[in-house]
């Protein structure tokens, strides 16, 4: 008779809990996580498709470096903030009075770091809808598309909205960690930027101990509520997409979060235990 391995048992009782806080909210819910270390991962609804709010900034930030890569522009060349880009929502640029010319880096920096939405309009004309959507479906992306500027409520009614799955999340997130986009030196500037984000904004966060750093970048929308994060783990780093849709106010509000926890502590043992369950020094382990 085959043995079943430990490791084995607490994968499948870490999918059971997953399973278990997914199917107890009332919302449409879609998560993959995957260990960077193997390859392994959770999925559930991972080809859903759902409407991204805030997190679709990543795609635009990463069509912004192709670009300057590519030679269009420079990081450096600086960009007028018009008045027809200035919307509400998250952000500064909006309350300045006659914002300065800016480098397109630093709007970028905005865009991610504060969420703002002006920058992130700013930059949409930029790097165009077109250029960046050809640039998702180069990476693999097939289901992700960038097809509105932010705060535009009826694009979003007449169904122009900004859409991925936790799949092509997860694919990108993984892109970025292995330095895979572009160049290395090009994709670990984008994770030091997604690492400035205020953590407070993370739903992912709270399941964390404070001393574990996370790049990401989380979106609200009206029963909306998406996150892209990598959770930078020194013994055993993964990816994280989740997503959910159809919420209902009051019902199930920490998904997520209970989510990130089940999740942490899965990995965390993965990182720092044999692959019989005794804790040791992660540097040993073989």
């Amino acid at each position: 008779m085959a043995q079943t391995s430990a490791q084995k048992v607490l994968r499948q009782q870490t999918e059971q809990q997953l399973a278990a806080i997914i199917n107890r909210s009332p919302a449409v819910t879609g998560l993959v996580a995957v260990d960077l270390t193997n390859g392994d991962m959770f999925s559930f609804n991972a080809e859903v498709v759902f409407p991204q709010a805030s997190a679709i900034k990543i795609p635009v930030l990463m069509s912004m470096y192709k670009q300057a890569h590519e030679g269009k522009f420079s990081l450096n060349d600086t960009r007028q903030v018009a008045a027809a880009d200035a919307v509400g929502g998250t952000g500064v640029l909006k309350d300045l009075d006659g914002p300065p010319p800016m480098s397109i880096r630093n709007l970028g920096i905005l865009m991610i770091t504060l969420s703002d939405n002006t920058a992130t309009n700013t930059l949409i004309d930029l790097v165009s809808m077109q250029e960046t959507n050809a640039m998702l479906r180069s990476l693999g992306a097939k289901h992700t598309l960038l097809q509105r500027r932010m705060i535009n409520a009826a694009a979003s009614g007449r169904g122009e909205e900004n859409i991925s799955t936790p799949a092509d999340a997860a694919k990108i997130l993984q892109l970025l960690y292995k330095g895979e986009f572009i160049n290395k030196a090009t994709s670990e500037e984008i994770v030091s930027i997604l690492s400035k984000t205020d953590r407070q904004t993370s739903r992912l966060a709270p399941g964390l101990p404070d001393n574990v750093p996370v790049a990401f970048k989380p979106g609200i929308l009206n029963g909306v509520s998406t996150e892209w994060a990598i959770v930078l783990l020194p013994e055993r780093p993964y990816v994280v997409a989740v997503m959910e849709s159809y919420k209902v106010k009051g019902q199930a509000e920490r998904t997520v979060e209970e989510l990130s926890e089940v999740l942490y502590q899965y990995f965390w043992r993965m990182g720092n235990a044999t692959r019989y369950g005794t804790y040791v020094d992660p540097k040993l382990i073989k």
